[in-house]
């Protein structure tokens, strides 16, 4: 069927939405693709919804390519396998939860690692069943405390999560490897200019974790690439390259009147000497307790960072009530020196590093310590890369200078080992006749993420502009408004629907033609074919969206090329 203008439920927008900050974001809305509901949930119109299952449509194939069998789960679950997981609390507010009306607990999917692993412990019970791959399109629920960006970041979004079982670590990384490939071609048929960095696992578990990204203003990541080598990572995985000091002998520690210095700005002024040779001690509480992060005063900690690696504990940043009832911790002049590893637990970035000399809080009110030398006079309970990576930091695998970018991530695989399994006792009958434990990977594309990544990438001033595949349509025909222009727009429209090619036709009546071209402009398909002024001798205009050429041909011709 003709997607005829004149019969669908589309109506665009001259002007930006006045909370839109993205570009996706503004020209989705204006572009009728969607609407928002509430804050974080939308509505996918018509030709939204086209683009949608056009992404899913490439997530299937290339899924159904390497062996994935699709199912589809429940988005209401029950809270006991959660539970079990310890998920149900290391979510926390994250989780839409409720109860239904005997009083038992359930969410909605955040994620489907549980249920896929119960599923799977029903249905599998030989290592003759595996390996399998599942896989599901579904909607997941988040409750994002500040949804924002469209449906970049909204409280309930589409997904393709997949994951893989296999009697042994080798057959995991085959999984690991399909879907990795899988995703390569996914992306590249998507059109999305992409990365593939290095991840850290969070609460999800696992080894080996690897992010693609989608470079774009608007992203909410933040990623390194070498200039020099393939290295490239988010920053939260980013590895510090360390020289170690050189030996040295250092002065005993001398006590310096330094008033009014509470912040590494002000001690440095007041000493004149550079930041970096401060020692900056955040205080944070992790599951409650008071916690001090060390990094040079010139670096900022990374409190993202952070709370990755310490996942899942909760990290948060300590209060003046904190302080109370605790003369040890004198605000703006905390020390790690007689503290570490008393008054708290101490880590440190691998800069604070064993032999290196610092100035720091005295822990006197007023005062800070020169001379104070780490492994000497405080000790480091764990070290974390946790400070805010900088352009020109070095890479950490030839040493060139990093460059930093913003980008939206759209995909996450993860080697989540047997976190699931040991959970749930997911055993399969061995090659040997005992029980084997099942290893998993964990595998998932935001396909609504997608959208909108394509939107941010590929638009331009005029509105959007999909690639081919992805668009409601291939071929956008334009009737400029006359009877003789419509007649031949329609059967234009036909003849190419007969051919096998998606046809948006504007046939509105008393609509001007320059809002019929700047609506072609805005709904972004590839193709645009305009019956213009030259209807009458059977000529019409071919527009590339994209490119913005524009060539006028006989319809017989224009035809012959649109189908070839």
């Amino acid at each position: 069927m003709v997607q005829r203008m004149s019969r669908m439920m589309l109506k665009t927008l001259r002007d930006d939405p006045a909370d839109a900050e993205t570009t996706s974001h503004k020209l989705l809305v204006r572009a009728g693709y969607v609407r928002r509901t509430s804050a974080g949930i939308w509505t996918w119109l018509p030709l939204g919804k086209k683009v949608l299952e056009n992404v899913s449509r490439v997530v299937r194939e290339e899924m159904d390519a390497i062996g994935g069998q699709e199912v589809l789960l429940p988005a209401l679950l029950p809270k006991e396998p959660y539970e079990a997981t310890g998920r149900w609390e290391e979510y926390g507010d994250l989780l839409f939860r409720l109860k239904d009306r005997k009083g038992a607990d359930y969410l909605l999917g955040p994620t489907h690692e549980e249920i896929f692993t119960l599923t799977v412990k029903d249905q599998c019970t030989s290592y003759k069943d595996l390996p399998v791959i599942l896989y599901q399109i579904q909607t997941k629920y988040r409750d994002e405390a500040r949804p924002r960006s469209g449906v970049l970041r909204g409280r309930e979004f589409q997904m393709k999560d997949s994951y893989s079982f296999d009697a042994d670590d080798e057959g995991l990384a085959e999984s690991y490897r399909l879907h990795r490939e899988a995703y390569t071609r996914i992306f590249e048929r998507l059109g999305l200019d992409y990365r593939i960095v290095s991840a850290v696992s969070g609460a999800m578990g696992g080894s080996a974790s690897e992010e693609f990204l989608a470079p774009a203003g608007a992203g909410e990541d933040t990623f390194v690439d070498c200039p020099a080598c393939d290295y490239a990572a988010n920053t939260e995985a980013v590895t510090a390259v360390v020289e170690p000091p050189a030996p040295a002998e250092h002065p005993a520690v001398e006590v310096l009147d330094t008033p009014d210095t509470p912040t590494i700005e002000t001690l440095a002024e007041f000493l004149d000497v550079p930041a970096s040779a401060t020692l900056k001690n955040l205080l944070v509480k992790v599951d409650g307790e008071i916690t001090a992060v060390g990094v040079p005063g010139d670096r900022e900690v990374d409190l993202g960072k952070l709370g990755e690696h310490l996942a899942p504990a909760e990290v948060e940043l300590v209060t003046a009530e904190d302080f109370a009832g605790r003369p040890d911790l004198v605000r703006g002049y905390v020390g790690p020196q007689d503290l570490a590893g008393k008054s708290f637990r101490y880590l440190a970035d691998p800069r604070v590093a064993p032999g290196t000399s610092w100035i720091t809080g005295a822990n006197q009110d007023g005062k800070h310590a020169r001379n104070v030398v780490c492994g000497r006079d405080f000790e480091v309970d764990q070290y974390l890369d946790v400070v805010v990576v900088e352009p020109g930091d070095p890479c950490p695998k030839c040493g060139t200078g990093l460059e930093i970018g913003r980008a939206i991530e759209i995909g996450h695989i993860f080697q989540l080992g047997r976190k699931y399994a040991d959970a749930f006792q997911l055993d399969v009958l061995g090659r040997e006749g005992k029980p084997v434990r099942v290893t998993m990977g964990s595998y998932g594309i935001g396909v609504s993420r997608a959208v909108a990544a394509l939107a941010e990438q590929t638009a331009d001033d005029k509105g959007l502009c999909w690639p081919a595949g992805i668009a409601p349509a291939d071929v956008h025909v334009v009737a400029a408004g006359k009877a003789k222009q419509t007649e031949l727009a329609l059967e234009v429209s036909d003849k190419l629907h007969a051919a096998g090619v998606r046809v948006l036709v504007d046939d509105r009546a008393g609509v001007s033609p320059g809002v019929k071209f700047t609506d072609a402009e805005l709904l972004g398909v590839p193709t645009i074919l305009v019956a213009g002024r030259r209807a009458g001798e059977g000529v019409v205009e071919l527009k590339d969206r994209r490119t913005g050429e524009r060539e006028e041909l006989p319809v017989d011709e224009a035809l012959a090329r649109l189908t070839s």
